[in-house]
């Protein structure tokens, strides 16, 4: 078991939503936990939902680490708490990499959480419809923030092996590395609705299947080593875990006032 402070950590984003971040999160968190790992899972922003699927990923409560509502200083300390006693935390990104709260610069953002657990990043590509093209966008979310550290890429939706061969060798010239490969397959993400995704409560079994697709399709198409080698490099975190008895205040409450019934 890893202290919270140092705790392998990956961040999992993606150029912008759709991309397949939650079938890669989800399904890495439940493949590292069959693995026997303890994994912590944790999800950027205010979200409900892929929370759960988190959970049934790994056995343990889903987390989200929100900067807008919580304030960039308790993102640190939010995760240590959540992360003590893990071997590996998985946190998945929302939107696209660098997208936060609208107005605000990069607060709220990926890339901002990322930053702020010193964590390296997975992008994850929906390489659907362009081959050499990747290499222009991969390189452009390398470059932008030089404090983000993009540390490899997961390709979705390839189509063939003459696909991927094209794209592997457009990355070559970026010099970040290929972590993993997802054919074109039937849809084993969450599904969605008017209001958004489905959440656990309301599939039942249909979540758990799946969450096991997930898990065997990133199991089989990514380099589970090297992501975990990846997770190892992540910095330390000089922060205290976040303690719910002092956020609340140990003291007991002051003793009601007994009201004067006369006689």
């Amino acid at each position: 078991m890893k202290s919270s402070s140092s705790v392998p950590r990956l961040v999992v984003a993606a150029p912008s939503s759709g991309s397949g971040k939650t079938t890669v999160a989800t399904g890495l968190m439940a493949a590292f936990t069959a693995r026997g790992l303890a994994v912590s899972p944790h999800k950027v922003g205010p979200d409900y939902i892929d929370p759960g699927y988190h959970a049934l990923a790994t056995g343990r409560v889903g987390r989200n680490l929100d900067a807008y509502l919580c304030g960039p200083e308790l993102v640190g300390p939010l995760f240590a708490h959540g992360a003590r006693g893990c071997d590996l935390a998985v946190v998945e990104g929302v939107m696209g990499l660098y997208d936060g709260a609208a107005g605000e610069g990069e607060l709220a953002s990926t890339a901002q959480v990322a930053k702020l657990l010193r964590a390296p990043v997975v992008l994850v590509v929906d390489a659907s419809s362009q081959s050499r093209s990747v290499a222009a966008l991969v390189h452009g979310f390398v470059s932008w923030d030089p404090e983000v550290r993009v540390g490899g890429v997961i390709l979705n939706k390839v189509g063939s092996d003459r696909h991927e061969a094209l794209l592997r060798e457009a990355l070559e010239s970026v010099g970040v590395p290929v972590f993993g490969v997802l054919r074109r397959v039937a849809q084993v993400d969450t599904p969605s609705r008017h209001l958004g995704l489905v959440p656990v409560a309301e599939r039942r079994w249909a979540a758990v299947e799946a969450v096991d697709a997930m898990a065997a399709l990133v199991g089989a198409g990514c380099d589970l080593e090297g992501l975990l080698a990846l997770a190892r490099s992540a910095g330390g975190l000089s922060c205290a875990g976040w303690d719910a008895a002092e956020a609340v205040g140990v003291s007991p409450p002051p003793p009601l006032p007994v009201p004067d019934l006369g006689g």
